[in-house]
C-alpha cells in the first residue's frame, strides 16, 4: 500500500462535511448509489459497441450487504470500474473548481447546512465521511487485463492506495460506520433510504436480496398514471435538489420527432451554474438506454437551468456522442424543447407574475443571454425580460411591454441607465431631466445588460437609448432656462472649464438635463460609458480612460458663482480649483475617481477658505 496526503482544500472539504453536513446523513446513500447508478450506465453504453470487457456477462445491478453486529455497510456495483490512477484524480481530491469556496460561503451563511444539498456541490463520494470512520473502495476497471485497486481511508488527512482483491468488473465501497450511525447496518432503514431517494435508478437495487426500487422510466408513463409525490422524488433524485420544483413539462411527442421528456424548472440556482465545469443533469435515453448525463446539445446554452430526461427512438443504440452533435433528430428535439420551455415561462409571466420574478431572480441574466444567443427565439425572450426602472419600487420589475405601453405621448425612445447596484444608478445626475418630466427610465444593473441592451437595439420600434449619451435631443423646459447665465457669459465659462481641464475631457458643454446637480459627465460618439468601462477592466482589456463630455449647469448656484468668480483676476486659482473640484465630484459619481486624496485634499483647501 502507497500512502498519500490529502491537499490542503481536501482536508478543509472533508473537515466540513464530516462536521457541517450532519442533517439527513442518509443523504449519503443516496449519492453512493448515484455514482454506481452512473458508473453502470457508462458499462452499458459501452457493451452497446464493445464487446470485449471485463465480466461481460455480469448482470447489471446493485448490491448493499449489511452487517449488523460488525456495524458495516458494503456498496457493490458491476460499473466500469476505476483505475489507479482514477482513485488518486478522482476520489483523492476535489472533484470540481469553486467547490471549497461554496460549501464554506454556505457554512457561513448557516450553523447547520442541510446535508440533502450535498450533490449539488459535486462531492457526494465524500458524504460516506459522515456516517463512516472508515472508507474502503475495492474496484477493477472494464478494460480487459485491468487490476484490482484498493482505496482507503478515514477521512483525515492521508488515503492509501494499493493491490486490490475484487475478481470481477466493478467497485465494491465498504463503509465501518460510526456508533452514532449504526441504524444504516439495519436493512429496514437501508430500504427506506432507497425508496427515498433512489426508487428511480435504472438498474435492480439489491438489499438483503430483495429488489429494493420499483418505479421505472417514469418519463414514459401517461401523466395520468404519475403522483405529485412520484414527480418530486423523481426531480429530487434527477437532480440532487432538496427543494420542490418550480415547475415541470411532461411530454409525449409524435411526429417529424418522436420522443417522450419530462423537464423540472428548479426553484433556486445551484450555486455552480456559471462555472465551466458545470453539469446539465439533463439526461438523453435511446429507447430506454442511457446515452448522457450533461446532454448540453438538448437544449441551448441559456436554458441550462432545465433538468430532466429525454428519451427518444430515433437515435440508433450505438450513437456515439460526437454523432449527437450533428444529428438532425437532436437539433429537432432542441427546436422543440426550447419553444415549450419559453411557451411555459411565458404562461407564467402572463398569468403568474409572482412565480415568473421568483424565477426571474434566479435565472433571469441566462435569458439576458440568450436574446444575443438566440436569434429564432429572440422576440419570445424579449418578452421575458425584466428591469426594474424608476417607476418601481423594491423588489418590482417591468417588462419592455409594460414600459412601451406607458411611453408618454411624443416618446420616441425607451430610456435606461446602467449602474452596479439601484442605490447608486437612482441618484446619477443623469436622471434629473427625466424624473422632472415624468419619463421612465430602465435601471440596468446585471452585469450582463452591458451586452444586452446592445442586442436588443429596439423593441417595438423604440430604440433602447442610455441616458448618459451627449446627443440626445432633450428639449428645456421654462424653468431649466430661468436664472441661466446668459449666452456670453456662459460660453466665456465654457472656455474657461476648457482650458483648466484641457486634454482630461472630449468636450465641456452647457446642460440641457441637469437640474439640480452642477455637472454631470456624458458620453460622446465614440466613447464607453463607465459600466462598459468597468467591466473591460474586470476582463482585462482595459482599453485605457475614455474621455467623456462634462456637461454644466448653467443655472446652478455654484456654477454662477464660479462665473461670478472668473473676472476677478486675484481669484483664479481658486476658480480652477473649484474646476477641477466640479469634475473631480462628477467622476466620484460614476464611480472613475482615480485620484480620492487629491479630491479630499481639494475640498479641504475649499472648506478652509469658506469658513476662513
Amino acid at each position: 500500500m502507497q500512502q498519500f496526503e490529502y491537499k490542503a482544500e481536501m482536508k478543509q472539504l472533508l473537515k466540513l462535511i464530516v462536521h457541517s453536513l450532519y442533517t439527513h446523513r442518509d443523504v449519503f446513500l443516496r449519492e453512493l448509489i448515484s455514482n454506481a447508478s452512473d458508473a453502470l450506465n457508462k458499462v452499458r453504453f459501452r457493451k452497446l459497441t464493445d464487446s470485449d470487457i471485463q465480466s461481460a456477462d455480469a448482470p447489471l445491478q446493485i448490491t448493499i450487504t449489511l452487517d449488523d453486529e460488525g456495524k458495516a455497510l458494503t456498496l457493490e456495483d458491476t460499473g466500469i470500474g476505476m483505475t489507479r490512477n482514477d482513485l488518486i484524480e478522482r476520489i483523492g481530491t476535489v472533484a470540481s473548481s469553486g467547490t471549497l469556496a461554496f460549501i464554506e460561503a454556505a457554512a457561513e451563511q448557516a450553523k447547520q447546512m442541510d446535508g440533502r444539498m450535498i450533490g449539488q456541490f459535486g462531492v457526494g463520494f465524500y458524504a460516506a465521511f459522515m456516517v463512516a470512520d472508515e472508507v474502503t473502495i475495492d474496484t477493477r476497471h472494464a478494460d480487459p487485463g485491468a487490476e484490482a485497486w484498493q482505496w482507503s481511508s478515514d477521512g483525515s488527512g492521508t488515503y492509501t492506495v494499493g493491490e486490490g482483491t475484487r475478481e470481477t468488473r466493478g467497485t465494491t465501497i465498504t463503509l465501518k460506520l460510526k456508533e452514532d450511525a449504526a441504524e444504516f447496518a439495519k436493512d429496514w432503514r437501508v430500504k427506506d433510504v432507497v425508496r427515498k431517494y433512489s426508487n428511480f435508478v435504472d438498474f435492480p437495487i439489491l438489499v438483503a436480496g430483495e429488489q429494493v426500487n420499483t418505479v421505472k422510466a417514469l418519463w414514459r408513463k401517461s401523466t395520468d398514471n404519475v403522483t405529485e409525490d412520484e414527480y418530486k422524488e423523481f426531480y429530487q433524485f434527477i437532480s440532487g435538489d432538496f427543494q420542490e420544483p418550480l415547475d415541470r413539462l411532461h411530454l409525449h411527442l409524435e411526429g417529424a420527432v418522436t420522443f417522450d421528456a419530462l423537464l423540472f424548472i428548479p426553484k433556486t440556482a445551484p450555486p455552480n451554474l456559471f462555472q465551466e465545469d458545470y453539469q446539465r443533469k439533463l439526461h438523453l435515453y435511446a429507447n430506454n438506454v442511457f446515452i448522457q448525463d450533461d446532454a448540453k446539445d438538448l437544449l441551448p446554452e441559456y436554458l441550462r437551468f432545465v433538468r430532466g430526461v429525454v428519451d427518444t427512438d430515433q437515435l440508433p443504440l450505438n450513437v456515439s456522442r460526437e454523432v449527437t452533435q450533428n444529428s438532425p433528430v437532436m437539433a429537432k428535439i432542441q427546436k422543440i424543447l426550447t419553444k415549450r420551455v419559453l411557451n411555459l415561462l411565458g404562461d407564467w409571466a402572463k398569468n403568474d407574475a409572482e412565480t415568473y420574478a421568483e424565477f426571474f431572480n434566479e435565472f433571469g441574466v441566462l435569458l439576458k443571454y440568450g436574446v444575443s444567443e438566440d436569434y429564432a427565439q429572440r422576440d419570445r425572450l424579449l418578452k421575458l425580460l425584466r428591469y426594474a426602472s424608476t417607476t418601481t419600487e423594491g423588489d418590482a420589475m417591468t417588462s419592455l411591454e409594460e414600459y412601451v405601453n406607458r411611453m408618454k405621448d411624443g416618446q420616441d425612445a425607451i430610456y435606461y441607465v446602467l449602474g452596479e447596484h439601484r442605490d447608486q444608478v437612482i441618484k446619477n445626475p443623469n436622471l434629473e431631466y427625466f424624473r422632472q418630466h415624468g419619463i421612465e427610465v430602465l435601471l440596468l444593473t446585471d452585469p450582463i445588460d452591458v451586452f444586452t441592451v446592445n442586442a436588443i437595439g429596439t423593441y417595438e420600434e423604440k430604440e433602447l437609448t442610455s441616458i448618459d449619451k451627449a446627443d440626445l435631443d432633450l428639449g428645456e423646459t421654462p424653468e431649466q432656462t430661468e436664472g441661466k447665465l446668459d449666452d456670453s457669459t456662459a460660453d466665456a465659462l465654457l472656455l474657461r472649464f476648457k482650458d483648466v481641464l484641457g486634454e482630461a475631457v472630449e468636450d465641456v458643454v452647457a446642460s440641457k438635463r441637469l437640474v439640480d446637480s452642477p455637472a454631470t459627465l456624458v458620453v460622446g460618439s465614440s466613447g464607453l460609458d463607465a459600466q462598459t468601462e468597468r467591466l473591460m477592466k474586470m476582463m482585462n482589456q482595459d482599453l485605457g480612460p475614455t474621455k467623456r463630455i462634462l456637461e454644466v449647469n448653467m443655472a446652478h448656484p455654484l456654477i454662477k458663482n464660479v462665473a461670478g468668480l472668473r473676472e476677478q483676476p486675484e481669484s483664479a486659482a481658486l476658480v480652477e480649483s473649484v474646476i477641477n473640484q466640479v469634475y473631480a465630484g462628477a467622476l466620484l459619481l460614476e464611480g472613475n475617481l482615480d485620484d480620492p486624496t487629491a479630491f479630499v485634499e481639494r475640498m479641504t483647501a475649499l472648506m478652509e477658505k469658506a469658513t476662513a
